[in-house]
């Protein structure tokens, strides 16, 4: 299946360093949550049978709170019905971690990759997320203890993974240009009094979702050593 993909006529004429393997990117648009985990679980298949490489699904969702495996009582404190009137989907997910919020303007990670060391992935992960934060002029980083990157005490991305048979999926989601206000309205990644923050409140800038697209996949790529090897969505229709 992996033959049936052409590159991108650049990317053909590029020379390619060897032994360095190609991770497929996929630029995605606002996309239903339960439409992405269809995607990623055919991808995950695909890749525990070798059938393609690497990939890294880059995209936004509408309003939805996910509840992760260590989701606890009382992390949604005003009732499913409060949020799904103000038009919040709320969803389980198996991936770890715990309540969060996605939204457009938030960009979502979601890459399908053959690893053997969680922990190593998981700070290759925030390291990546750290140098394209970086790029926009803001200091962040891992906090000892924590999940995500966080800025100055606030968080600013935040990570949830699963793994089966060697391969992940989930991943990691960085405040962009999002609404905040739906954090305040739960326990976010179960800390009780976080404060949340974004790319544009931390800069002052708007409308630079597209350039943080390619950046973190420009990042997230030489974080983890691998070509960046751009795919359509309807090449990935088609395997």
């Amino acid at each position: 299946m992996a033959t049936a993909l052409r590159a991108p006529r650049t990317a053909a004429r590029a020379p390619r360093a060897a032994g360095v393997r190609d991770l497929w990117v996929c630029q995605l648009p606002v996309t239903a949550y339960e439409d992405a985990l269809e995607l990623q679980l055919r991808l995950r298949a695909l890749r525990q049978s070798d059938r393609i490489p690497d990939v890294l699904l880059l995209l936004e969702h509408p309003p939805v709170y996910t509840r992760g495996r260590r989701t606890e009582a009382g992390e949604l404190p005003l009732g499913e019905a409060f949020y799904r009137d103000r038009g919040i989907e709320v969803v389980d997910a198996d991936r770890g971690g715990r309540v969060t919020y996605h939204g457009p303007g938030q960009l979502v990670g979601y890459p399908i990759m053959r690893i053997t060391d969680v922990g190593g992935y998981l700070r290759t992960m925030e390291a990546a997320i750290v140098r394209a934060l970086d790029d926009e002029g803001i200091a962040a980083g891992p906090v000892a203890g924590l999940t995500g990157v966080w800025t100055d005490g606030r968080k600013v991305a935040s990570i949830g993974v699963h793994v089966a048979r060697g391969v992940t999926t989930h991943g990691f989601a960085v405040n962009v240009e999002n609404d905040l206000e739906p954090f305040e309205w739960i326990v976010p990644c179960g800390l009780a009094g976080v404060r949340m923050t974004s790319v544009a409140q931390e800069t002052g800038r708007t409308g630079g979702m597209r350039c943080f697209r390619r950046a973190m996949a420009w990042r997230f790529c030489e974080a983890h050593g691998v070509r960046q090897r751009l795919v359509s969505s309807h090449q990935l229709e088609t395997l």
